[in-house]
């Protein structure tokens, strides 16, 4: 049996996207060729694919298991015209968490990883898509669990967090604070509590209560809220650079310290070649700045990572 790549396309977007409509978009195809294409491969293959109904359009277990070897042979395919046309492309990546800004990371490896286009993704659940349907070849950002089946991740960097409070916060004076007694303050969030999995996450853990939720118009606007607010606070990055925000303050956190993990992510099954160039670059600048120590006793992580990280920071 010889397959056609078009139509095993066609069906691994249509997979992704659950739409025929928007998976012909992405294909830049119409509806009615879409749908020709996975009919073909029904027929082909014996057995329906997707369940076509009122209530939308779902894989059948027949499409289910048919999805990752699917996949695997549009990312073959893809490389072995890529390979004979001598056209490599840049290495994509792609970054979330822009308000922790991903970005200071990468740029300081990226000259040591090759050729880098460099995407703009939303969140992590969009990011792993685009990595799913080979529209990027690596993200980072950081990654909590559940992954969808078919991707992998290294840790690359344990940031600690501050937190940034009015002025006029009762604890604004303190020279570093435990998280716990931040209990009786709001946390700001820059969206839905629930997306945000680190701030959910930090506020289970730390008793906080009082919860506040924004728009994310960028960091100054965001700080700038805080600012407003005598007993709101956030957590930044301790690294992040803070715009010039009247009415803020940066106070360390300590017993614990909270850590943000940024990760590399990729694809299984699609190495580009200047994939492991950017891993290497990332682990070497790893262990010239210490960015994965990690004590147990006096930091904290929603996720504690596997293997031994560090020794502990000085």
């Amino acid at each position: 049996m010889d397959l056609d790549v078009a139509q095993v396309r066609a069906f691994v977007r249509t997979a992704e996207e659950l739409h025929f409509g928007r998976a012909a978009g992405t294909l830049a195809i119409s509806q009615q060729a879409l749908s020709k294409r996975i009919a073909r491969l029904e027929s082909l293959l014996g057995t329906e694919l997707f369940q076509r109904g009122g209530n939308g359009v779902r894989l059948t277990t027949a499409g289910r298991r048919f999805l990752a070897p699917a996949r695997q042979a549009v990312a073959a395919a893809d490389a072995a015209v890529a390979a004979v046309s001598g056209e490599e492309h840049p290495l994509r990546v792609d970054v979330w968490g822009h308000l922790y800004a991903p970005m200071r990371t990468l740029a300081q490896v990226a000259g040591r990883a090759g050729e880098l286009a460099l995407g703009h993704g939303r969140d992590l659940p969009s990011v792993t898509t685009a990595l799913l349907r080979g529209d990027i070849d690596a993200a980072f950002g950081r990654v909590h669990p559940p992954l969808p089946v078919g991707l992998a991740h290294r840790l690359v960097r344990l940031e600690p967090v501050d937190a940034v409070l009015s002025t006029n916060h009762p604890l604004a004076a303190e020279p570093a604070l435990r998280p716990d007694q931040l209990r009786d303050s709001t946390l700001w969030a820059p969206g839905a509590l629930d997306r945000l999995d680190f701030l959910h996450r930090f506020a289970d853990r730390f008793g906080i209560q009082s919860t506040a939720t924004s728009v994310n118009l960028g960091l100054a606007h965001f700080l700038a809220e805080v600012a407003g607010g005598p007993r709101s606070f956030s957590l930044v990055p301790a690294d992040v650079p803070l715009p010039e925000v009247p009415g803020l303050r940066s106070v360390p956190l300590i017993d614990p310290t909270p850590l943000y993990a940024w990760s590399l992510l990729w694809c299984t099954g699609k190495g580009h070649p200047g994939l492991g160039g950017l891993a290497a670059a990332c682990a070497e600048e790893a262990g010239r700045n210490r960015w994965l120590e990690y004590d147990p006793t006096r930091d904290w992580l929603p996720e504690p990572p596997t293997g031994d990280p560090g020794s502990g920071r000085a």
